[in-house]
């Protein structure tokens, strides 16, 4: 696409460069060819990069040759360059930059990329242990992340931070995990972008975007409309991206106080801020994968701590809106919410069987303490869909009782027996979502 746009009339050239390029890393090459040069990478049957490229010339040349060897004597002297500073990169081990971070200012505020590491590497071997990961993997990978920021080739190409450290951690006989973790703490890189795959590149990813979020918070620099300088908005998203879609049972609101804990600043915002912005972000991912808004905040109103949790409410929401008993059953819950907030709390005490005075109350109480049972054990293991699919058998009894019974009845303790059984009602529903909250058709 953005060739495309620089040309009017576009002719694909061939062209080549010497092999001896090839010992360079793939991400290098690619860098040089494509992103200096505009040129396409090839990439033989077996996945390995060619000594060829492909370029667009925007005019049919009457020497396409000499437009052939232009384009290959530019990239030469890059490539050359590049070459010499991998040579020079090998020669030092990455650890041995480590040091060196604490006189790397990440922000004046938050101190050096050496405090970052020390606060991130807590942070990852945390969440290592709680996804599930080696959490001695998790703190080599911590304490390397930045260090390839300090070699020649990032300095020539920042956007091969994290590739280079990959690469040289590799040839330092790095455990393979820890050197694939270096690269993967910055993906997820854009929209659609790839996760990580490790448990290592997965906790430190998390620790790295997370610490920069509440760094960032705590200082009072948070996003603002449409400026957003430091990426939190990004950065938020990738690590609700990978906590969700990599299946990750952790606790948000436990990250958030232990990654703000650890901040050297603090007293210009408050952790509930930064949870708040996080959920935002999960609201801005949902809305795109095609969630209603009204579905994510009928779900938001119970305040799921875990993403995983929140993912599951909402995929069970989804498919009981697809239930013939759906909408009938939404509505009801609207109603029961304000007759509730009407009684100003008089719902509250216990279900006295012996005030009931019609067939319809006393059947939609049986329906609810049958059901009570039914559901207890699905929501206490996470079946959220199948219990709201259970409730869809409310829908007759709750038809017939708000059809047949007044609530508001003349007699205060028929009418508080009234309002106790329709609490317990919503109660049922609330386990899992607040559906009062979701829009009806029609």
């Amino acid at each position: 696409e953005e060739v495309a746009a620089l040309v009017e009339w576009p002719v694909p050239v061939t062209g080549g460069f010497d092999k001896r390029f090839l010992e360079l890393p793939d991400a290098v090459i690619v860098a040089v060819l494509q992103g200096q040069q505009r040129y396409f990478p090839l990439r033989g049957a077996s996945g390995k990069l060619l000594p060829h490229f492909i370029t667009v010339s925007n005019i049919q040349s009457r020497k396409p040759a000499e437009v052939k060897h232009g384009n290959e004597r530019v990239i030469v002297p890059r490539l050359t360059d590049a070459m010499f500073f991998w040579e020079l990169d090998k020669g030092t081990r990455l650890d041995a930059h480590v040091s060196d971070l604490d006189q790397v200012v990440f922000q004046k505020e938050l101190g050096s990329y050496g405090d970052k590491r020390l606060r991130v590497s807590g942070l990852a071997q945390l969440i290592a242990r709680e996804i599930g990961g080696d959490t001695g993997l998790a703190l080599r990978a911590a304490d390397l992340a930045k260090c390839d920021l300090l070699s020649n080739l990032v300095g020539e190409f920042p956007e091969l931070q994290g590739s280079i450290g990959r690469y040289i951690a590799e040839l330092n006989g790095e455990a393979g995990e820890v050197a694939l973790a270096l690269e993967e703490q910055y993906l997820p890189r854009h929209a659609g972008d790839r996760l990580p795959s490790t448990r290592a590149g997965q906790a430190l990813a998390i620790a790295d975007k997370l610490d920069t979020v509440c760094g960032i918070f705590a200082i009072g620099q948070k996003p603002t409309g449409d400026k957003d300088p430091f990426g939190l908005k990004r950065a938020g998203l990738g690590l609700m991206r990978i906590i969700v879609e990599r299946g990750l049972d952790v606790v948000l609101t436990d990250l958030v106080k232990e990654a703000f804990a650890r901040q050297p600043v603090q007293g210009k915002a408050q952790e509930g801020e930064i949870y708040e912005f996080l959920l935002e972000r999960l609201r801005a991912y949902y809305l795109e994968a095609g969630i209603r808004p009204d579905v994510f905040e009928a779900v938001r109103a119970r305040n799921p701590v875990k993403p995983l949790d929140f993912q599951r409410r909402l995929q069970a929401v989804n498919a009981f809106l697809d239930l013939p008993e759906a909408a009938s059953l939404a509505a009801a819950n609207k109603r029961i919410a304000n007759i509730l907030r009407q009684a100003g709390g008089k719902g509250t005490g216990e279900v006295n069987t012996a005030l009931f005075r019609d067939a319809e109350e006393q059947t939609l109480h049986g329906k609810v303490l049958q059901l009570q049972s039914d559901v207890q054990p699905l929501i206490a293991g996470g079946d959220y869909s199948g219990a709201l699919k259970r409730l869809a058998a409310l829908r007759g009894p709750v038809d017939a009782f708000f059809e047949k019974v007044l609530v508001m009845d003349e007699d205060p303790a028929v009418k508080a027996n009234r309002l106790a059984l329709l609490a317990c009602l919503s109660a049922l529903f609330l386990h899992t979502a607040d559906l009062s909250l979701i829009q009806v058709e029609g």
